[in-house]
């Protein structure tokens, strides 16, 4: 087996690249194909999606497991010296964030192949487009290609929020879009005033370049930085401006919502890469800027995601703000600065990216199971109703619901009761119940916030537990109004390709929390990578542009 990894690894030293370059020339392949053939879209589609998350997979193997691991992967493209050129950075938290927008992009993909992806004409090459930009947003190492992938990312979930029909869909996406371009004016606007003060958008050269800046230009850095964040904070959801989200996610159709189950993770991404960077302990009058508003503005975004799931009376309403409760609780955990800490959130944002994901592609399936047709009475020649026993009373010692119908050997059918149990994993992990991966992610935080003797650490451990209780009582109310009031309803229909994909996300659950010793010592590897910054800033201020005779293998390797 170490034999097919070696050969299989070869390879990877050149391909740090590679889940950026694939996305983009499938989407300009079928953007060829015109607006027929749109099973060779499918097929094209799927093709890449899949190749994508086994590059994904990987790296992050290459990075991260095993113990021939590289610390980092780096890639120049244009072999130009750092910070002069372009750069992209493969660590363990990039991997990892990496692999799952592959999970969650296959996952929404199978799901579309049923029926949602004829509902456009450019669907297949707007999902390429996604994952091009979500894979060169964790990949890059510089923050004007960051923009750029941002706003491919963005340009990309415009056209897939609009996919299908409906004046709702059209409302939050105009209300989806223009938050969005006010952040991205000023994510421009902040990067301005961060190359202004430091000449370089570098990120491992900037957090070098931060830490000398005179006492002069102080207040211009934490301008452009308090901008930036505002940035990537409204893209992470953060209360007051996470308004749009809800509207927006239930609105869009079921693979797109499951699709951006991982967008406001990307606001998260940033925030956490450029903060351990740029403000670490060690960064002088810098050091820990911002660190109070991260972990108060999170408390107040995870209250606020609380509050708003027990009011929600739609399912989709609800598993849009169990995405902005996540997200506080990623922010505010993450503004501590404690690795222990920072890696329980890091394992919490693997859980809930994954059951987020299954729980929007859920959402259609429960509500086409409310509005199945009640099958009309079937009639003997005198039209009269026939009874449910062919005799006049049931079997004597049979057991009657209120109805007076049998109870016992009523089979459950098989769709009616692969939704009750989907659902009630999502609800477990969503909830942080035992034993699924949400109770590991929320132990390991809780476990940290004990020894943190502050006001704020015991603020979040009261509500990580009051948002559990907020989150189960809300799902719960919304499965009895799903399944306890369907007796007189048929089973819905279901396709194996929409249930595949929830099974698979659920199963990556499951995954999780029983090799959840060995998925907390990754996290906990990649924190501490994440609040040392000295290791990323040396790995990539180290790398070199390789000798013209060697320019068959541009990539770069280093290991801190």
């Amino acid at each position: 087996m170490n034999e097919v990894w070696s050969v299989l690894e070869m390879p990877l030293q050149h391909l740090v690249v590679a889940p950026v370059l694939l996305p983009l020339a499938t989407a300009a392949l079928m953007l060829l194909l015109g607006t027929r053939w749109r099973g060779l879209k499918a097929t094209l589609n799927l093709a890449s999606t899949v190749t994508g998350l086994v590059l994904a997979v990987l790296l992050l193997r290459r990075v991260g497991v095993g113990d021939a691991a590289q610390a980092f992967s780096l890639y120049l493209p244009g072999n130009w010296p750092v910070p002069f050129g372009i750069v992209l950075v493969a660590d363990r938290l990039s991997a990892l964030m990496a692999v799952l927008a592959g999970g969650v992009g296959l996952a929404s993909l199978l799901y579309a192949l049923a029926r949602w992806h004829q509902a456009g004409v450019y669907f297949h090459v707007l999902f390429q487009l996604q994952l091009m930009g979500l894979y060169g947003a964790f990949l890059t190492g510089d923050l004007f290609n960051l923009f750029v992938f941002f706003e491919v990312l963005l340009a990309a979930s415009y056209g897939l929020l609009l996919h299908g029909d409906g004046t709702a869909r059209v409302r939050a996406g105009l209300h989806y879009i223009a938050i969005n371009l006010v952040a991205s004016l000023m994510f421009l606007i902040g990067v301005a005033l961060l190359y202004g003060v430091a000449g370089t958008l570098n990120m491992a050269d900037l957090s070098m370049k931060l830490r000398v800046i005179p006492e002069s230009d102080r207040g211009l850095l934490h301008a452009g930085a308090s901008i930036l964040a505002i940035a990537f904070l409204a893209k992470a959801a953060l209360w007051p401006l996470n308004f749009w989200l809800p509207p927006a996610y239930a609105a869009a159709s079921a693979p797109v919502a499951g699709l951006f189950a991982i967008l406001t993770k990307v606001g998260v991404y940033a925030v956490l890469r450029l903060w351990t960077l740029c403000f670490p302990i060690g960064a002088g009058a810098s050091a820990m800027f911002g660190s109070e508003a991260l972990v108060w503005g999170g408390l107040a975004t995870l209250a606020f995601g609380s509050v708003s799931m027990l009011a929600s009376q739609q399912l989709a309403r609800l598993a849009g703000y169990s995405v902005i409760a996540s997200s506080g609780t990623l922010i505010a955990a993450l503004g501590f600065n404690q690795p222990a800490l920072s890696s329980g959130a890091l394992f919490y944002m693997a859980s809930s990216t994954l059951a987020g994901c299954a729980l929007f592609l859920l959402v259609e399936l429960l509500e086409r199971a409310r509005q199945v047709e009640v099958a009309p009475p079937q009639l003997d020649d005198s039209r009269e109703a026939l009874p449910f026993f062919v005799d006049a009373e049931p079997p004597a010692g049979t057991n009657l619901d209120d109805d007076e119908e049998a109870l016992t050997g009523r089979a459950i059918p098989a769709a009616l009761a692969f939704l009750g149990v989907a659902f009630t994993v999502c609800t477990l992990v969503v909830a942080g119940l035992p034993p699924l991966s949400g109770f590991v992610a929320k132990l390991a935080m809780l476990t940290t916030l004990l020894y943190l003797q502050e006001g704020a650490g015991w603020v979040l451990f009261a509500l990580l537990i009051v948002s559990g209780l907020a989150a189960v009582t809300a799902l719960l109310r919304v499965g009895m109004r799903h399944f306890w009031t369907l007796q007189a309803r048929p089973a819905p229909r279901l396709r194996i390709i929409e249930t595949l994909p929830i099974g698979l996300l659920l199963l990556g659950c499951l995954l999780l929390s029983v090799h959840g010793d060995a998925a907390l010592r990754y996290m906990r590897r990649t924190a501490d990578t994440l609040h040392q910054p000295g290791r990323y800033i040396d790995a990539v201020m180290g790398a070199r542009p390789v000798a013209p005779a060697e320019l068959v293998a541009p990539a770069v390797e280093a290991t801190p």
